[in-house]
């Protein structure tokens, strides 16, 4: 059975095992609190390969790693850091995997597109053009 792109169809993700299990719970948790994001996260698990405890894949958004991604509608390109809720912090670039945007970006490779809604309802397209893990950060001199 062969698989057509479509404007819709959402890329493959990749996450590391321990991401998995921590959001798997975030999502459960969230779901009376929160249902439509929640739902979002859940259905980005549900299709995510997830790699064997302890490998990560390097080009794709993980937890805690710092991304830079083109929003494609107005070509403004932005870097965040993808966090748990209670570290987030948007005025430093600390942005929840329980939003909108963060559940878009979790898991996504370097090059790859994505389309999702923003909290007005408005459908949004970005790609990842660069993914930092923390302890490449930590090396990059200031």
């Amino acid at each position: 059975m062969s698989r057509k792109a479509s404007g819709t169809a959402k890329p493959r993700i990749t996450l590391t095992a321990a991401d998995y299990d921590k959001l798997t719970k975030l999502a459960e948790a969230a779901m009376h609190t929160m249902p439509d994001v929640a739902q979002e996260l859940s259905g980005e698990l549900d299709r995510a390969h997830v790699l064997a405890g302890g490998k990560q894949r390097p080009d794709a958004v993980h937890m805690s790693c710092e991304v830079d991604f083109r929003d494609d509608t107005t070509g403004r390109v932005q870097t965040v850091t993808l966090v748990y809720p209670h570290e987030a912090d948007i005025a430093k670039g600390r942005v929840s995997v329980l939003t909108p945007i963060g559940t878009a970006l979790i898991g996504l490779p370097i090059g790859q597109s994505i389309d999702w809604t923003t909290r007005t309802g408005e459908t949004r397209r970005l790609t990842v053009l660069q993914v930092r893990s923390p302890a490449a950060m930590e090396r990059e001199p200031v």
